[in-house]
């Protein structure tokens, strides 16, 4: 799974301070993406991969906005299939294979969803998840995703259920309902990976640039870290800014939804090896999810909130959404969970198109690509698990649009679908790589160059607080290899030590020394 890349995939401070230094200032790029989350960071692999000159600006960091804040499941898209949605759910099967077969497999494993049968879920509501379990299962055929990947939905005993999920209700439990599905080891983890494998074909990843005066034909550029401006020109420009896409192009009118989650940690689940399904009461095609993540903890979602207003950098769960989490998850426990069991909370918000009308769970999750009258391209809408697709379509609209004005491209055909990323191997070749499997499933083969960066220190090799497993050596590549700035840029998005409040203060230290060495 390897192909020749004529660049370094490293980012780090020098090579950005180099790539601003040389951005051209009278001829254009081929292309200026503005984002760089998981949409904007596939675009600049797919238009740099063929072979065209590239620039993505990101005010803030990698993955900043939504990008860092979903559930972490690459999905084949079930609830899109039970609301009719067919071909949003068929799109999400085939780009679900994509990631977990062939550009991706070292992020992205097979993990069982297992929805208890307790006495809360009626006979008939079990036959109907189960029916749509089923269906998942032809999804994935018609995807061609095999069932070595993912295997097929079955129905489950009780006491496999309980192996699962120790800690669900043992009372008139009568089995359970199991399906497969695909989760990354972190969100975060692809985009980097994304952006590294753009850089690798050549494309200029610039964080703190903020892009301003934005048009079809190029962008002023801020460094945000000195306040330099530059003019930059482009023959195409794809806005990818996600929940900001609106400031950039302002015709576009976007609709953002709140999705929340809780953060518990693995003890209280009894350990949680499975994602455990809970129906919400009074609703049929409603659940919330406990997610087994990183750093021995739980991930509870997810809420579908309106959230008008002012885009926060950072948004919040709120008491309501907090509540509404505790008390589905808790029909499900044999020991209902308060607050004092949270270590903390994440919230994101999701880039939908205003479609006028009903609640934000029911506007489509299909992706739109809009040209404006200036030709500035942007796609908004989507979700994580299509984001290649949406990169593909975005680009080729840009392609069109720029043939259309007699400014043609000389751009290859699309090439991700099966383009690995950085660190990807087969499974034979990962399940041999010498390292521990956590960093495998992170790094992949490139895990024996994270452990490489301990340079013969002992104490980068131990965990960078007492409740979290991130080793320091994981800090010092994220400066060196993955474009890490600051403290942030390591805490909070190249690892997620940041969400608990306790290990993130006891590793700033650290993070401070190695940013400065």
């Amino acid at each position: 799974m390897t192909t020749a890349r004529p660049h370094s995939a490293d980012l780090n401070s020098a090579r950005r301070s180099r790539e601003w230094s040389e951005l051209p200032t009278t001829e254009p790029v081929d292309l200026l993406v503005v984002g760089g989350g998981v949409t904007g960071a596939g675009i600049a692999l797919d238009a740099a991969s063929r072979g065209l000159s590239v620039v993505l600006a990101e005010k803030h960091d990698l993955a900043f906005g939504t990008s860092r804040w979903s559930s972490k499941l690459v999905h084949g898209g079930l609830r899109y299939l039970a609301s009719g949605s067919v071909g949003i759910a068929h799109e999400s099967a085939v780009e679900r294979g994509v990631l977990i077969e062939h550009t991706a497999p070292h992020l992205v494993r097979a993990l069982p969803q297992v929805m208890p049968l307790l006495p809360g879920v009626s006979r008939p509501n079990a036959a109907l998840v189960r029916a749509g379990f089923l269906a998942g299962d032809a999804l994935r055929i018609a995807a061609r995703t095999s069932a070595t990947s993912l295997p097929r939905s079955r129905r489950l005993p009780a006491e496999r259920v309980l192996e699962y999920a120790p800690g669900v209700a043992r009372s008139g439990l009568r089995g359970g309902l199991a399906f497969w599905d695909g989760q990354l080891s972190d969100d975060v983890r692809l985009v980097v990976a994304l952006a590294r494998t753009a850089a690798a074909y050549g494309a200029r990843v610039l964080t703190r640039c903020a892009a301003t005066d934005v048009t079809g034909g190029g962008a002023v550029l801020r460094d945000e870290l000195t306040g330099g401006t530059a003019q930059l020109n482009a023959r195409t420009v794809i806005n990818a800014a996600g929940v900001w896409a609106g400031k950039v192009a302002p015709e576009i009118g976007l609709r953002p939804s709140r999705g929340a989650h809780l953060v518990f940690s693995q003890e209280v689940f009894g350990p949680l090896t499975a994602g455990l399904t809970v129906p919400v009461p009074g609703e049929t095609n409603r659940f919330v999810f406990a997610l087994p993540a990183p750093e021995r903890r739980v991930y509870v979602g997810l809420t579908d909130e309106e959230a008008p207003g002012e885009i926060p950098d950072v948004p919040h769960a709120t008491d309501g959404e907090i509540d509404f989490l505790l008390a589905t998850l808790n029909t499900a426990l044999h020991q209902p969970l308060g607050r004092e069991d949270l270590l903390g909370t994440f919230a994101g918000l999701r880039p939908l198109l205003d479609s006028g009308s009903g609640r934000t769970a029911d506007v489509s999750r299909k992706h739109a690509v809009i040209t404006g009258r200036d030709g500035l391209v942007s796609v908004v809408g989507g979700k994580l698990t299509t984001y290649r697709r949406m990169a593909e379509d975005a680009l080729d609209a840009a392609l069109a649009r720029a043939e259309r004005a007699g400014r043609p491209l000389a751009a290859g055909p699309c090439r991700t679908r099966r383009l690995p990323l950085v660190g990807a191997a087969d499974r034979p070749t990962l399940a041999r790589v010498a390292a521990p499997p956590r960093l495998v499933g992170r790094y992949g083969v490139e895990a024996v160059d994270v452990l490489a960066e301990a340079e013969g220190e002992p104490e980068l090799l131990r965990p960078v607080a007492d409740d979290v497993e991130t080793i320091g050596a994981e800090l010092r590549y994220a400066v060196r290899r993955e474009g890490a700035l600051d403290v942030s840029d390591l805490l909070d998005r190249r690892t997620r030590v940041g969400l608990g409040a306790t290990a993130r203060s006891r590793a700033e230290q650290l993070a401070r020394e190695l940013l400065g060495r």
